[in-house]
């Protein structure tokens, strides 16, 4: 009887991704790097933390033309059973990340890099990004605009209730990259 060949370990690498939110200028985005054996569900949750999303809406991913997501949503293909090293992304390929159906925030996704892992850093981890990310449940790109032309001006008749819906001082051109890896941390454990 022959015996099976044994699968032969793959060693993971490293996935430098940048994350760009479409149709917004000047653009929002993040550099992060995440093991390559990460699976999309657990890359959804590294990007709500990196992008600054709240996780209260669905998502899905589009990769060579495949739909993926929670079938528990009825969104795609089960993203927990897809890692990246799986999907035979390359680098300089680009796929699709949308988040919150009615706002339809399109997040583009690039493969700046695929590297070797760092013994000492501990993935998922920000390397870089600008600005903030718009509030949840803004009305999307449009009412974005909006926000921002408000937020421009104290004079505005709608500002102070703007301000209150908000919770606060929200800055457009604020990026936390050191609370973003504090938060990544803690999704680790």
């Amino acid at each position: 009887m022959a015996k099976n060949p044994k699968k032969e370990a793959v060693t993971p690498v490293v996935y430098q991704m940048r994350i760009t939110l479409k149709k917004i200028k000047p653009p929002i985005w993040r550099t992060f790097q995440v093991k390559s054996d990460i699976n999309l569900k657990a890359l959804h949750k590294t990007i709500q933390i990196v992008m600054g999303w709240a996780d209260s809406h669905l998502h899905e991913f589009i990769i060579s033309g495949l739909s993926y997501g929670d079938p528990e949503q009825e969104v795609g293909l089960d993203e927990k059973k897809f890692r990246l090293n799986k999907l035979n992304l390359r680098e300089k390929d680009k796929f699709i990340y949308v988040y919150d159906f009615g706002d339809n925030w399109e997040h583009q996704i690039l493969i700046e890099k695929i590297l070797p892992m760092d013994e000492k850093t501990q993935y998922p981890v920000c390397l870089k990004g600008k600005r903030s990310c718009p509030p949840e449940d803004c009305g999307g790109t449009c009412g974005y605009a909006d926000i921002l032309n408000v937020l421009s001006d104290s004079n505005d008749p709608e500002y102070d209730d703007l301000v209150e819906w908000i919770g606060g001082g929200y800055d457009s051109e604020l990026y936390d990259i050191e609370k973003t890896n504090r938060q990544l941390r803690r999704s680790r454990k």
